[in-house]
C-alpha cells in the first residue's frame, strides 16, 4: 500500500513539473537605456521641458514684478488704480497658470510630445517581447526595473539582451 502512495505522488509531482509555467524576467531600463532613439527622444523631451519651464519662470518674474511695483506705488494710488492693478496682477497669474497647465498638464503639450516619440519605441520592444515569448512558449514576463519585489533572480531567466538582439541593438 505505501508503495502505491508513493507511487501516485511521485506521478503527480512528474504531471506538475510537466505543467510548470515557463517565465523571463526583462529588466526595460537597460533595454531602453540601449536604444539610441530613445535616448535622443528623453533629449529632446528635456530640452522641450526646460524651454517651456523657463518660460514660465519668465512670466513668473513679471508677475513678481508687477506686485512688487504695485506695493511700492500703493500709497499714491486711488481706489480705483488699486483695483486695477489688483484685477491685472491676478489676471496675469492665472494666465501663468493655465499656460503651466496647457505645457505640464495631464493632458498637456508635454504629454502628448512624450506619447508621440515614445510610444512607437515601446511598441516596438513589447512586439519583440510578444514574439520571443511564443518562441521561447513563455507563459509570464516580468519587468524588473519596475516597483516588483523581486530579493533575487537567476541571470538565465533575464532575456533582455535577446529583446535588444531582436530589435537589433546587440552588444
Amino acid at each position: 500500500m505505501k508503495k502505491l502512495i508513493i507511487a501516485l505522488c511521485l506521478l503527480a509531482g512528474i504531471s506538475f513539473a510537466g505543467n510548470a509555467q515557463k517565465f523571463a524576467l526583462v529588466d526595460m531600463e537597460y533595454i531602453m537605456k540601449n536604444i539610441p532613439s530613445y535616448e535622443t527622444a528623453n533629449d529632446q523631451l528635456n530640452q522641450i521641458s526646460k524651454k517651456w519651464q523657463s518660460d514660465i519662470d519668465a512670466q513668473m518674474q513679471d508677475v513678481q514684478k508687477m506686485y512688487k511695483n504695485y506695493q511700492t506705488e500703493l500709497v499714491f494710488l486711488s481706489e480705483d488704480m488699486k483695483t486695477k492693478r489688483e484685477e491685472e496682477i491676478v489676471a496675469k497669474e492665472k494666465a501663468v497658470q493655465e499656460l503651466k497647465r496647457s505645457y505640464f498638464g495631464p493632458e498637456g503639450e508635454l504629454f502628448k510630445k512624450r506619447q508621440s516619440l515614445m510610444k512607437p519605441i515601446q511598441d516596438e520592444v513589447y512586439t519583440a517581447i510578444q514574439e520571443i515569448s511564443k518562441e521561447k512558449d513563455l507563459e509570464l514576463v516580468f519587468d524588473k526595473s519596475s516597483a516588483m519585489s523581486v530579493i533575487f533572480t537567476s541571470p538565465k531567466l533575464d532575456i533582455s539582451d535577446t529583446v535588444l538582439q531582436k530589435l537589433g541593438y546587440s552588444k
